[in-house]
């Protein structure tokens, strides 16, 4: 052990001054996942909670964590180390890495391994984890084993520090995603900490090479045919209408309020994805799926300035696949790849308005996406005065007529739409709303009319993984923001039966951490029915489409609720709707909605 005193493990006295530097980088939340490997960091973490300068989050299941993870970063833009053991625990980051290099969003993993004399040898669980992930890594280090209690002093700060550049994305103007710090540890694996004196110096001006072992950098390659967009993509575009193009500004996942601002500034349609964190403002259009496919009006798009990551419709893409559009694609980051259906857009780095440019020169071609958008989203919108005029005309002409046909409106069977509107109307700015990779999220992209409301949805790769452990995640760090008034919010999450079963293990929450207001909102119309709008349903045989595509499924929400302690409710109308969307939320929930098929 090279001089250690007795007692110590070199393991626990890097792993503390590991998790001391990550917090002085800004870190303040870790999620842990038990196991042999990894004890000394999972310790030290739980150390630096005792002492306040953290909220430690544990997992059973290394998915949920990564995912947990991933919904804290979503929330606040600062990384939650996941910390695992070697072996599969390792594999079982996947999905989340792939999520957070797709969807630009920090993700440190901290991952414990053999020292080098057992790799190679079939050893128990060991695998080849330092590169499991080198296509979607913004960095990696694979560390070797600290020999003794002072190795790796000198250069862990920097090595915390360039963890968390590089994925927030302050490494040099990359995009933040996934960072793997793949640490070897020997026996001892743990010990008596020394928290007085694992102070981190600043010195290593090598960027944590030096006593880390090898330091790649692994970003995705620039893809081919994108040096030139690259290079456009070094300054700013100032946006003139000096040619009167007809021009709709497109915001997808990621865009923010910048997208909102741009197209207030320059006067233009809005075409916001619910996801977007841009649906508000009077340039906002609903229905803008629809309205592209209206020749009198998206077909009379000329330019389409992009914004974010568009995923909900097939009409953007085909929009900008057009000959007779220019595409400019705002994309901040020119080493990444860009969303770019057509491969010719321009990409520039960012959008501002010419100063002598005057909105009100576009008021003609708003004005028309914006009245026929209200009148597409009234005739979608559930909420409805009740019609009377057939009672009247059946001779129910008493003062009672109008309260009972609105108490029989109220009694109708619940559909999707009813319920994506509830929800969406019934989130405040203080609330969070997290959207499954389902039905639901088309659904309410559809009619959810222009409104500022706090949207968060993986729709990096869009896939089904996680989405409980992601609404946990961002649960749990709004309710501990220190603002009062954000942390008095609730997280309400809409998904489908599949995407709950699919993370039904991300229900397990840990007896000693704090319960969080959610309220997951499930369709369940037993089984897969995104699927029956696809072409497939109309190829397939029923029995054949039936089993490998809607898998249909019949378990009981009520008992996998009260099995990890969740309160239940099953919602059949809408008067039970309204009531539970009015109510406030004080306690994990899982609301069961049943819908037709």
């Amino acid at each position: 052990m090279n001089g250690s005193p007795a007692g110590a493990s070199p393991a626990q006295a890097f792993a503390t001054r590991l998790i001391g530097a990550l917090v002085s980088e800004g870190v303040r939340d870790i999620v842990v996942c038990p196991g042999s490997r990894s004890q000394a960091l999972a310790l030290a973490a739980a150390s630096a909670e005792a002492r306040g300068e953290v909220r430690l989050h544990v997992r059973i299941d290394e998915r949920s964590a990564a995912f947990f993870a991933l919904g804290v970063a979503r929330e606040t833009g600062m990384p939650a180390p996941v910390v695992v053991t070697s072996g599969s625990a390792v594999a079982n980051l996947a999905p989340a890495a792939v999520e957070a290099a797709e969807g630009r969003v920090p993700l440190i993993l901290l991952t414990a391994d053999r020292p080098a004399e057992l790799r190679g040898i079939r050893s128990n669980q060991t695998t080849r984890q330092s590169g499991l992930f080198r296509d979607v890594l913004r960095w990696s280090c694979d560390a070797p084993p600290p020999e003794d209690a002072e190795s790796g002093r000198a250069a862990v700060g920097a090595l915390a520090r360039r963890a968390v550049h590089a994925a927030t994305g302050m490494d040099g103007g990359s995009a933040a995603g996934p960072v793997q710090l793949n640490l070897a540890f020997r026996e001892p694996l743990s010990g008596p900490e020394e928290v007085e004196g694992a102070g981190v110096d600043d010195a290593a001006a090598d960027g944590g090479r030096r006593a880390t072992g090898n330091d790649d950098e692994m970003r995705p390659p620039v893809p081919a045919g994108a040096g030139e967009t690259a290079e456009e993509a070094q300054t700013s575009d100032v946006y003139v209408h000096g040619d009167d193009a007809l021009t709709v500004v497109i915001a997808g996942s990621g865009a923010g309020e910048r997208a909102e601002a741009f197209a207030r500034a320059a006067g233009l349609p809005l075409l916001a994805e619910v996801v977007s964190g841009a649906r508000f403002g009077r340039e906002a259009i609903a229905a803008y799926a629809t309205l592209l496919d209206d020749p009198s009006v998206g077909g009379l798009v000329e330019r389409a300035i992009v914004f974010g990551h568009p995923t909900l419709t097939r009409q953007v893409p085909a929009l900008l696949k057009r000959d007779d559009v220019e595409v400019v694609v705002i994309d901040p980051h020119a080493d990444a790849e860009h969303y770019d259906p057509s491969r010719g857009a321009r990409v520039v780095r960012g959008a501002v308005v010419a100063d002598d440019h005057d909105p009100r020169g576009m008021r003609r071609w708003l004005g028309a996406w914006v009245v026929r958008d209200r009148e597409i989203v009234a005739e979608r919108s559930t909420v409805h005065e009740p019609d009377v005029t057939a009672a009247t005309a059946q001779g129910y002409k008493d003062r009672n007529a109008y309260a009972r046909a609105e108490v029989a409106s109220m009694r109708e069977p619940l559909t999707r739409e009813m319920l994506a509107e509830s929800v969406w109307r019934a989130t405040w700015p203080h609330d969070r709303l997290v959207l499954a990779a389902s039905r639901l999220v088309r659904v309410l992209d559809g009619l959810a009319a222009p409104r500022r409301v706090a949207v968060h949805a993986n729709r990096g790769v869009a896939g089904i993984d996680g989405t409980i452990a992601t609404a946990l995640g961002i649960a749990a760090a709004s309710q501990a923001d220190e603002d009062p008034a954000r942390a008095a919010g609730t997280t309400r999450v809409l998904l489908g039966d599949l995407a709950l079963l699919h993370d039904a293990g991300s229900l397990f929450l840990p007896p000693s951490e704090t319960r969080p207001r959610v309220q997951l909102l499930v369709a369940n119309d037993g089984g897969g029915t995104i699927f029956d709008g696809l072409e497939v349903a109309g190829t397939a045989g029923a029995e054949a489409f039936d089993r490998v595509m809607y898998t249909p499924q019949a378990v009981r929400l009520e008992a996998l609720a009260q099995a990890y302690g969740w309160r239940y409710v099953r919602v059949e109308s809408r008067v039970e709707l309204d009531r539970l969307c009015t109510s406030p939320v004080t306690e994990p929930t899982l609301v069961e909605v049943p819908v037709a098929r």
